[in-house]
């Protein structure tokens, strides 16, 4: 894992890579300081996270859909599996080097808010768990990057999904003020989750059967609790859209309260998006 980790360093500093996704990173970052700390003489650092979470959307596809889609494109990945390490620590080695390539900028972020300290009252507390936040947000989403570029041998396919499910999470809960929340609105819904998981499925282990199950298995499932109970799926559409942003979680230490709950939601997100890595390597590997 030491050696990926090494190797895949090497090469983003040896390209721009890492340059642009800092560069794009602490300008974003400094725009907001700007408007917010220095021209608005507001004091909280958390505002400005606030509003450099959305570059997220664009600097975390450009970082990660190289990690793993051009190894497949260039056919490196073939080396790769005959390395005496397991797929986990392949996976695992090209992750950490996204984090620390991330990690960098972000050192430099965390301090600004004792400079701007020097010459007002900055809540600190606040500042830095928002700044952990932070951290474990864009933790979870370059998981979710690595994954989607497991799935693709081209680039610009990988960063524009990134771009496009980043970009819907984000304005996930304000997008819930608008679909329906009847019944058959979350009903249709459930039956479009349960189409997507079994592409899914069926795309990690080219086992049609089992795909064909899940969609039998789960759309029944799903069926029967909505003819049980309808009036539980009231609501539920909009809901559960606030629920899986991520943003939305985030914007709770921004009000100054540190959710431990989301923070656990970020690292779950994380190793689960991890974990269907593994598996779509694994899947190529025995392929």
């Amino acid at each position: 894992m030491t050696a990926v980790l090494k190797h895949e360093l090497r090469n983003y500093f040896h390209t721009l890579t890492a340059y642009v996704f800092g560069a794009f990173l602490l300008a974003f970052i400094g725009l907001g300081a700007t408007l917010y700390n220095l021209q608005a003489a507001v004091s909280n650092f958390e505002f400005v996270l606030s509003f450099g979470s959305l570059v997220f959307v664009v600097i975390v596809p450009i970082l990660t859909m190289r990690v793993i889609a051009q190894e497949k494109k260039q056919r490196t990945d073939q080396l790769l599996y005959s390395l005496p390490i397991t797929t986990t620590e392949v996976v695992l080695g090209k992750y950490l080097a996204l984090l620390v390539v991330y990690l960098i900028p972000l050192a430099v972020v965390s301090v600004y808010p004792l400079i701007f300290a020097r010459y007002g009252d900055v809540y600190l507390l606040t500042s830095y768990g928002s700044i952990f936040a932070f951290f474990v947000l864009g933790a979870a989403l370059i998981a979710l990057g690595v994954f989607i570029s497991s799935l693709t041998d081209n680039q610009g396919f990988a960063a524009g999904i990134g771009i496009a499910v980043i970009l819907l999470n984000y304005y996930s809960a304000s997008l819930s003020e608008y679909v329906s929340s009847t019944p058959a609105g979350a009903l249709i819904a459930a039956f479009a989750l349960v189409i997507v998981l079994g592409v899914v499925i069926r795309h990690l282990t080219k086992n049609e059967h089992l795909a064909y199950g899940f969609y039998f298995l789960a759309g029944g499932a799903v069926l029967i609790l909505y003819l049980a109970d309808p009036e539980a799926f009231s609501g539920l559409l909009p809901s559960v859209m606030k629920t899986l942003s991520l943003f939305e979680r985030f914007y709770v230490f921004v009000n100054g309260v540190f959710d431990l709950t989301a923070i656990v939601y970020f690292v779950t997100f994380a190793a689960f998006f991890l974990f269907l890595s593994v598996q779509s390597l694994e899947k190529r590997r025995y392929n």
